[in-house]
């Protein structure tokens, strides 16, 4: 009887209480509203014999907001990004967390770690495969960097015209200043006057434009690209693309990262591209490309962005919202003019 009870109080002890956001209906249009998207309070138990071998009980610390999320919750299978988030089930992300117990040897409790599949909640419990890098505490880089500053994008050649569009945006950001460093000349199209003073300014992108205020795309990249370009990160999509190809350079390279000004509308209604026989003249590469299949070079990415980052060469912009309450809001936060840089959670200290 004393044994019951006393496992009994043991097994309470490991009881928490999480917070977690979890898809109640898809929303094929517009942004997610609290229709779509629910947060509930579980309870469950982060005792060592509740954890299956080879997963890892994590507590949340920061999770990086993303417009590929939005292509998740449409219901439909356009060959977006990654299957479609099931129905009454918890929303996954990419971010860092504390490990609490480990059934995994490689893993301990306090390491801090990273990974694409953390459920949108304060607790959860993944398997250690879903894990692809432990971050280092003495490295002197901000965890709020790991998630903004440590991207993989694509690989512009010294002396290369560059467009990077959406270029305040969390990618942009970092990838105009790479190309930059890499002997560059780079132009970054924004949203408003005060982004486009930014990445400037900041980010020492050689010029750019607000395209809220230009009638005439053509005319712009004319003007900003007399000699033709030869890279372009595309955010976007739709009309930007469709600029860019009247304006690229034999063998140019358009690496397509996502196509956010597509995303709230079901795929019929979208803005096509009418001048794909371009890329056929000037034997143009486009090619689609997910973080998670360069996971494997991030360990040697993240030392040479560290140097980066300590020496003042890459800097980023990084709006931090406080709480997991505050999901729905930072997600469609990235689908207003208003946003600039990188949106984070904090949802642990």
């Amino acid at each position: 009887m004393g044994e019951e009870v006393k496992s009994k109080d043991e097994e309470e002890t490991w009881m928490v209480e999480s917070k977690e956001w979890y898809l109640l209906s898809y929303a094929p249009h517009g942004v997610p509203t609290t229709d779509h998207l629910k947060l509930r309070t579980v309870c469950f138990s982060l005792s060592p014999q509740s954890i299956p071998h080879g997963h890892l009980a994590i507590e949340t610390l920061l999770f990086s907001i993303d417009p590929y999320l939005r292509s998740r919750f449409t219901g439909n299978l356009d060959g977006l990004y990654f299957p479609q988030f099931q129905l009454n089930q918890v929303v996954t992300i990419f971010g860092i967390g504390r490990v609490k117990v480990s059934n995994d040897s490689r893993y301990k409790e306090g390491d801090l770690i990273m990974s694409a599949s953390l459920l949108v909640a304060e607790y959860c419990i993944i398997p250690s495969r879903e894990i692809f890098g432990k971050i280092d505490p003495a490295s002197g880089i901000s965890l709020p960097d790991y998630l903004s500053s440590l991207e993989v994008v694509g690989d512009p050649k010294p002396g290369s015209n560059v467009l990077i569009s959406a270029a305040s945006g969390g990618v942009g950001m970092i990838a105009g200043q790479l190309a930059k460093i890499r002997g560059c000349r780079v132009i970054g199209s924004t949203g408003s006057d005060e982004k486009l003073r930014l990445i400037k300014e900041e980010f020492g992108y050689d010029d750019g434009f607000n395209y809220n205020k230009e009638t005439d795309l053509d005319a712009v990249l004319t003007k900003l690209f007399p000699n033709g370009i030869d890279f372009y990160l595309d955010n976007v999509g739709g009309k930007m693309l469709e600029s860019v190809l009247n304006h690229v350079n034999k063998y140019a390279r358009i690496p397509l990262c996502g196509m956010i000004s597509q995303y709230n509308q079901v795929w019929t209604e979208r803005d096509g591209v009418r001048n794909l026989l371009n890329m056929v003249g000037k034997e143009v590469r486009m090619e689609g490309f997910l973080l998670k299949t360069h996971f494997n070079r991030f360990g040697d990415f993240a030392k040479e962005m560290e140097v980066h980052i300590k020496e003042g060469r890459v800097k980023s912009k990084i709006k931090i919202n406080t709480g997991i309450e505050t999901f729905l809001d930072s997600l469609n936060s990235l689908f207003s003019a208003s946003n600039i840089g990188k949106v984070l959670i904090q949802v642990k200290a």
